[in-house]
């Protein structure tokens, strides 16, 4: 199964956590992080960086379904 990825540009701060848990998810890219891919493999590193987010600016979903952040 995939998984999608999202940031939102409005909340993203650039903390750059989201980078160093996943370098190969996650690259930062002025004032805001980005995934340079819209869809993964499923990958849990995706869901801890929604969850390590200061901003609560990742979201992962499957199937439309938001995974992360974990409440």
């Amino acid at each position: 199964m995939t998984w999608e990825i999202e940031i939102d540009p409005q909340l993203c701060m650039a903390s750059g956590s989201c980078a160093a848990i996943a370098p190969d998810l996650f690259v930062l890219d002025g004032a805001h992080a980005r995934p340079p891919h819209d869809r993964i493999e499923e990958d849990e590193r995706a869901l801890d960086a929604a969850d390590v987010c200061p901003a609560m600016a990742i979201t992962v979903r499957a199937a439309g379904k938001v995974l992360g952040p974990r409440p």
